[in-house]
This record gives structure tokens, C-alpha cells and sequence, in this order.
């Protein structure tokens, strides 16, 4: 990584990296359940009433999720996504 990269990284408060981290697990684990379940993405968002391209930008980790949000999630799913 070259040093204005590093350094811009670096004033990163932690807790936005550690969101960010978050976030990111969150929409893997999410991707692996449906994947395991063999539910696609849009037979997903039409389990949550919600459209494609919502269910898509969870995916790609980026996605503030409410507590509201992984409650549904993970009641239709009937998993935990988090432990």
C-alpha cells in the first residue's frame, strides 16, 4: 500500500472501520445462508416483501442494517446472523 493510502487509512476512526467490518460479515453470512437454503435473491426479497435491488445492496456489504432488518431477516430465514 503506498504511503498516501496508508495514511489516509490510518485516520480512519476505528469504530467506522469496525462498522464497516460488521456490515461486511453480516452480508457474507447472509449470502451463505441463502446460498445453503438454495433461495435466490429475488425469491428472498419477495419472502421479505422488499425489492431486488434492496435485497442486492445488502449484499454487497455496504448496507446500514437496522435491528428491525436482521429481526425479519432472520426470522424468514429462521437463523441467527448474529451470534
Amino acid at each position: 500500500m503506498n504511503a498516501l493510502l496508508r495514511e489516509a487509512f490510518d485516520a480512519i476512526p476505528a469504530d467506522v472501520k469496525r462498522e464497516f467490518e460488521i456490515s461486511y460479515l453480516l452480508a457474507a453470512r447472509l449470502d451463505a445462508a441463502l446460498k445453503e437454503k438454495g433461495i435466490t435473491q429475488k425469491q428472498f426479497a419477495q419472502m421479505l416483501g422488499k425489492r431486488d435491488s434492496e435485497v442486492s445492496r445488502w449484499l454487497t456489504g455496504r448496507h446500514n442494517f437496522t435491528l428491525r432488518t436482521i429481526a425479519l431477516i432472520e426470522t424468514r430465514l429462521s437463523m441467527n446472523l448474529i451470534n
